[in-house]
């Protein structure tokens, strides 16, 4: 099937990411939110992003104005009527999503395919609250995502394989590369870098060392380009600590325990980046 038109649930950073490079490579979208002011604040961070592109001399006005024109703003879940394809990039959390594709389910023509962002929760489970399991795929891209290259793209146990080839030759029309993963707690991802941020917390937490050292190690002894507790207060602590218990809930395993300094963080409110406080601290 040809996707042309693009509905994107959720308008908060990464969907206004995903809807930025849709519109950049030709696709009609259209960004939904529950809020008008949360679509109109994506709208702000893509516009803000595509003029930084033409100061560095990577897109021109013209093309700025292209892509807008592209992305319609949504409030009304009615609007999926319109497209080709849904790329769900809501809160990461189960009940949520399931709720979110049974009513996209029950609006959506017959040939619309339901993507998720979810990067650890089950895309079978998701995909058993719709009458359409086939056309139901894992789409997780990386934050940034105008800049990062990857997207991987989960099977559940129904998805079809058309449905798989459809959604990565879409990826592929994104300057994106698809990797196949199956459909695991974490996908591959964050199965492994999840676990290496948490031991990174454990490393603090036990007094082995400071979290700038243990930054400072991974980054010069492993050549990592950001340390590992950088890397978890920009993704933010909630989210490093869901992942965490999805993982220790989905395998059964305690070496995928949450730290309990990564706990006590989190009901602090001690997010990282974006609450202002993390392991480091950062103005506002």
């Amino acid at each position: 099937m040809e996707i042309k038109r693009v509905m994107v649930v959720g308008a908060g950073q990464m969907g206004a990411g995903i809807a930025q490079i849709c519109a950049r490579n030709g696709y009609e979208v259209i960004l939904h939110d529950l809020q008008e002011d949360i679509v109109e604040k994506g709208i702000s961070s893509i516009r803000t992003d595509l003029h930084r592109q033409v100061k560095k001399e990577r897109l021109s006005d013209a093309d700025v104005e292209r892509i807008l024109r592209l992305i319609q703003m949504s409030t009304q879940l009615g609007n999926v009527e319109h497209v080709d394809m849904v790329i769900e990039a809501a809160t990461e959390k189960l009940e949520t999503k399931k709720t979110l594709f049974s009513h996209l389910d029950r609006r959506a023509p017959e040939h619309v395919i339901l993507a998720t962002n979810t990067s650890s929760l089950p895309i079978t489970e998701i995909a058993a609250e719709t009458k359409r399991p086939d056309k139901v795929i894992g789409m997780h891209f990386m934050n940034p995502v105008p800049i990062m290259k990857l997207i991987e793209v989960i099977k559940g146990l129904a998805t079809s394989d058309e449905t798989l080839h459809a959604v990565k030759a879409m990826a592929k029309s994104l300057k994106k590369t698809a990797v196949e993963v199956n459909d695991y707690p974490g996908f591959v991802a964050n199965r492994i870098l999840m676990p290496m941020i948490n031991e990174a917390i454990f490393t603090v937490y036990e007094g082995v060392s400071t979290p700038e050292n243990v930054d400072e190690v991974m980054k010069l002894g492993m050549n990592h380009p950001m340390g590992p507790l950088t890397l978890a207060d920009f993704i933010g602590l909630d989210t490093c600590l869901y992942i965490m218990e999805t993982l220790h809930e989905g395998f059964g395993d305690d070496k995928y325990r949450p730290c309990p300094l990564l706990r006590k963080y989190v009901k602090a409110g001690w997010l990282g980046k974006k609450s202002g406080r993390g392991f480091y601290t950062y103005e506002a």
